[in-house]
């Protein structure tokens, strides 16, 4: 276990002899059209992900032609993201004529303790999800999407190029000077990436690779990418403006710093520097929670739809709010949010203080208008005095509720169940859940004799979910999902991938409350998917019929997934 204590910091500008490096994706002569099936290759194909790794950079300087190392700087490219460009620091000033770097990155770093890396930097397995788990290190790079079949049916690829043999180094010859802030421009074309040298067909070659030794769709893409990667110009822009610090809203004269728990094994998160953890503010925001103040006629709290005993969630489909109206959608558990940049099944949140003020406010939850929450609020004098502990002043405003809310929910961590025990040697899973845990973190490649559940896509990771949004198979209704949220047809009914800790408490199952038990689930899983057009990829590379597991493998699993529990939430 680890203790952090959050501080403030500042944010500081771009040194003196850097340089900026953007990576621009295109196809062939156009920009990277995401989501697009328009593509032809092989067979018509889109990319719904295109996401790597690059380190070990050195500059060539010109006049005599030695190599300055830059170690220890790594970038995290994401088109769906738009990250595009990062910035080398601490270059000496002075002529060069080449720059050259590795894809992915070197053994020792590969195999290196996560949790050392700050919440936003490249190589923290929360920013780029590009990390194998507690055994492997990170994948190199990721491109994934949809394509066509020679029967015109869709289907899903899922290419993941990673190991320690698949380090690849790249040398682009590009002259420049290098003063005070230097931006090399560069494009990679994912049409020369799946096509040349080294030509790929996702129903010959195969639709997924998990770059086991020898596999030669792996070797392609290494090959591949060398000449994917062409230069597109240079300029030297004037100097960048520093960013202003971020201040703490409300900070009183007297407060005490909150203690935030994690486990050692978790990727540091980002937490509002606006709104540090204080206790006197997670105090205030459990009682919030827990009061039924904030609906309209008092009969309702948060807790009433997240109830601790089930992880903070609903054991109903749907919750019950204001004179026994139904919400459209399961309520999700809340806990280790503190990982997630966006809230609600649709994502439609990006911060916990906006995401707490909507529950309050919805006619089918509490109801409330929020001038009159507050007005109720500043009536009651135990509310005031708390509040004057925790932000200065006992003058209750909206803002103020929401930032007590989010520090409390924040507080919430879920990292002791028995599988996090076994890892650090103080438990041990019998056979059947051992099994359950190979299945669970076994890729379906038929090509490369791998069977199993394929669950570790996307509920990776130390939170067992890669906090994206997918569209995992169930019937189609007038539930668009994603959609609502942000417009994109490829969006449609997708919904946020929810934590599998603590599953076995959090029944039933599904945005829309579904599925009653995990045997439900994996069924699910198990058996034929609704295939549409925005089914993920890697659901969509899977045979039709479905993964077929054995019975006694889907029993493993279900053993596996309770392994996920934290004690501190259990029925007492």
């Amino acid at each position: 276990m680890r203790t952090v204590l959050i501080l403030l910091s500042m944010i500081l500008s771009i040194q003196a002899g850097a340089l900026r490096v953007s990576i621009q994706n295109v196809f062939g002569d156009h920009p990277l059209a995401l989501n697009s099936l328009k593509y032809q290759g092989a067979e018509d194909f889109s990319v719904n992900r295109f996401s790597y790794l690059l380190s070990e950079f050195a500059l060539q300087k010109k006049d005599d032609q030695t190599w300055i190392a830059l170690p220890d700087q790594f970038a995290y490219l994401d088109a769906v993201k738009r990250r595009t460009h990062f910035t080398l620091t601490d270059i000496p000033a002075g002529d060069y004529s080449a720059i050259r770097f590795s894809l992915g990155v070197p053994r020792d770093v590969n195999h290196s303790d996560t949790s050392v890396y700050s919440p936003k930097h490249p190589l923290n397995p929360n920013l780029n999800q590009l990390h194998w788990d507690w055994a492997g290190g990170y994948i190199f790079l990721a491109i994934e999407g949809r394509y066509r079949s020679k029967t015109k049916d869709l289907k899903g690829y899922v290419y993941h190029l990673a190991n320690d043999v698949n380090l690849s180094r790249t040398q682009l010859s590009i002259p420049f000077q290098i003063e005070k802030n230097t931006h090399i421009e560069l494009a990679l074309d994912i049409k020369k990436l799946l096509g040349s040298p080294r030509p790929l067909s996702f129903e010959k070659d195969g639709n997924s690779t998990h770059s086991h030794p020898g596999d030669p769709i792996a070797s392609a893409l290494i090959a591949n990418f060398q000449s994917s990667l062409s230069v597109a110009g240079v300029n030297y822009p004037a100097d960048e403006i520093p960013q202003q610090s971020v201040k703490p809203l409300y900070l009183p004269e007297m407060y005490t710093p909150y203690l935030f728990k994690m486990s050692r094994r978790f990727p540091q998160p980002i937490l509002p520097r606006d709104n540090p953890l204080l206790t006197e503010r997670v105090d205030l925001g459990k009682k919030l929670f827990f009061d039924p103040i904030l609906s309209v006629d008092r009969s309702i709290s948060c807790s009433s739809c997240h109830t601790p005993e089930q992880a903070f969630s609903d054991a109903r489909p749907l919750s019950v709010g204001f004179q026994g109206r139904s919400t459209p959608r399961h309520s999700m558990p809340l806990f280790n949010l503190a990982w997630k940049s966006s809230f609600f099944w649709d994502g439609r949140a990006t911060s916990l203080r906006e995401q707490v003020l909507q529950p309050i406010q919805d006619h089918r939850e509490m109801a409330s208008n929020l001038d009159e929450v507050v007005t109720r609020l500043n009536t009651d004098q135990d509310y005031s005095t708390s509040f004057e502990k925790a932000f200065g002043s006992g003058a209750i405003t909206s803002e103020k509720l929401a930032l007590a809310l989010e520090n409390y929910l924040l507080s919430l961590t879920s990292y002791e169940s028995k599988f996090d025990s076994a890892l650090s040697g103080e438990a041990k899973l019998t056979e059947k859940e051992q099994r359950g845990m190979e299945l669970f973190f076994t890729e379906y490649e038929p090509r490369s004799q791998q069977f199993g559940a394929d669950c570790f896509h996307c509920h990776g990771g130390a939170n067992f979910s890669d906090h994206q949004f997918h569209n995992n198979g169930l019937p189609l209704n007038e539930d668009l999902g994603r959609f609502t949220a942000t417009g994109q047809e490829s969006d449609k009914h997708l919904f946020a991938t929810p934590s599998l800790r603590n599953i076995a408490l959090t029944a039933p199952y599904m945005h829309d409350g579904s599925l009653k038990t995990l045997e439900d689930v994996i069924d699910h899983y198990n058996g034929p998917l609704n295939h549409s057009s925005t089914l993920s990829p890697h659901l969509a590379k899977h045979p039709k019929q479905g993964l077929q597991l054995k019975d006694e493998d889907k029993v493993a699993l279900v053993a596996f997934l309770k392994t996920l529990t934290d004690p501190k939430y259990k029925k007492k």
